[in-house]
């Protein structure tokens, strides 16, 4: 992926340029927030929702509100980027908040800057994965349900560690418990259980991330008159699924075919990711309004 750009606040530079200086506040104390979108056709999807999520965070973590940053201004700003790299069809962007330079654990201001990223990705609409994912669980960190545990933050160790523990067991993806050993969410996506007709997930008050994806299968169930079901859930319910899939905002659904020694079919995966580009491909042209 030759001659790449990103944007910091408004200005290209080159993807391997060093523009953030070792004070930086999101490398030193993971003080910043991101968003993870998809790009289809061309163009961004659910962008609304990824900004409507955004603004929620910044609030949350006391970013100062400035008239320059504003939601028309950083569609406008991917826009570009996209443009600039050339990306026709798929792609990912990487839209990174952060707090500004200076102080240590206590910062010297609450004004913000933006980085953006952009990157092909090799198949332009959300494609379900050929092969199952094998899941298990990871127990060494639980992850506590707090105001902070639904946003996307630079803090990510937890995650980081799961995936290290996933790469060492040989496994596709690692299902996170919180503080009470409750299903919360997997490593980069939240998980959805399908039985016997309803779909279930983790209730946000579990923990787990607000996830765009998440949303947008919540919100197609219904409108398919599927019962679905978020509450609390342990292990065993894993046990006792039909189906098992998980979601992001990138990768739209990847089945699971395995957790320990139950074996999943797909099915109601195939459909949902059907009718997921369905609605994508009806509403990419009105994302980026305002």
């Amino acid at each position: 992926m030759k001659n790449l750009y990103i944007n910091l606040n408004g200005e290209f530079f080159l993807a391997d340029s060093p523009v953030l200086h070792a004070s930086n506040r999101a490398f030193r104390y993971g003080d910043s927030v991101f968003e993870s979108i998809r790009i289809i056709n061309g163009e961004p999807v659910f962008v609304n929702e990824h900004f409507e999520r955004l603004k929620n965070s910044m609030h949350i973590l006391g970013f100062e509100a400035s008239a320059q940053f504003t939601y028309r201004h950083l569609a406008e700003q991917i826009a570009a980027l996209i443009e600039r790299n050339k990306i026709k069809e798929g792609g990912r962007i990487r839209l990174t908040v952060f707090r500004n330079d200076g102080g240590y654990y206590t910062p010297d201001t609450n004004q913000k800057s933006y980085l953006i990223e952009c990157t092909p990705l090799s198949e332009n609409v959300y494609t379900l994965n050929q092969t199952g994912y094998h899941i298990d669980l990871y127990t060494k960190i639980k992850k506590h349900q707090n105001v902070y545990a639904s946003l996307k933050t630079g803090n990510a160790l937890m995650y980081v560690m799961a995936a290290k523990y996933k790469k060492e067991a040989k496994l596709d993806e690692c299902v996170i418990l919180n503080q009470n050993d409750r299903i919360c969410e997997a490593i980069s996506s939240n998980i959805f259980l399908y039985k016997s007709g309803s779909l279930y997930t983790p209730a946000l008050s579990e923990g787990c991330l607000d996830g765009i994806m998440r949303l947008k299968i919540i919100e197609l169930a219904k409108q398919l008159n599927i019962r679905i079901i978020e509450e609390a859930f342990t292990p065993t319910n894993l046990l006792q699924a039909d189906e098992v899939f998980l979601t992001n905002a990138v990768s739209g659904l990847r089945w699971v075919i395995s957790y320990k020694q139950k074996r999943y079919f797909n099915t109601f995966s195939k459909k949902m990711i059907e009718e997921l580009n369905k609605q994508v491909a009806e509403n990419v042209s009105s994302e980026t309004k305002f």
